[in-house]
């Protein structure tokens, strides 16, 4: 006798785990853009610099490693300035850990908005990754003019052909590769 059940219906997903609809994330790619300028109003607009805090959040807690780690704790950069040791690593981690902790609470954050229109559920979590990554141009960019001014006015970081620029676009690429694919 056969004990096993023979089932009339069969309920699955269509789509695999790893299918991404990138058609119809293209296709709202402006609800896309409101959110991405949604972060930007509601978190800078009630701050008394705005904006300004991506430059200055960065150069004081690389000015707080300079002091704690360079002159209290003694620690070597092995040559490389300070400033420039320190807001590299900051620069990176910055991007990383908001978009991780922004990421991993957004469909919480937001189940009110999901249950009233249809829209691709990715748009959220790519609006975060979006906005951030706009915040770690502005600070890349600065750090790229620390490097600049350490390796051409202090003459005292000397990198092969593009090293730092290229470590750090992979860094970033990776980042990215991990937060999407999370």
């Amino acid at each position: 006798m056969n004990t096993e059940q023979q089932w009339t219906e069969e309920i699955k997903s269509q789509d695999s785990l790893f299918s991404v609809n990138l058609k119809e994330v293209w296709h709202y790619r402006d609800l896309l853009l409101m959110f991405v300028k949604k972060d930007y109003v509601t978190f800078y607009k009630q701050t008394i610099l705005g904006p300004i805090w991506f430059f200055v959040q960065p150069i004081l807690t690389t000015l707080m490693y300079v002091l704690l780690f360079g002159q209290i704790a003694k620690l070597s950069t092995d040559g490389t300035p300070q400033m420039a040791f320190y807001l590299s690593g900051i620069t990176i981690w910055n991007y990383f850990s908001e978009a991780l902790t922004k990421t991993s609470t957004v469909f919480k954050d937001n189940a009110a908005v999901m249950g009233k229109v249809y829209f691709p559920r990715l748009i959220m979590p790519l609006s975060i990754i979006v906005s951030g990554l706009m915040k770690f141009a502005i600070q890349f960019g600065l750090f790229i003019a620390v490097v600049l001014y350490f390796t051409f006015v202090e003459n005292s970081i000397h990198p092969g052909p593009n090293v730092s620029i290229i470590v750090s676009i992979l860094s970033l690429v990776t980042t990215i590769l991990f937060l999407v694919i999370k």
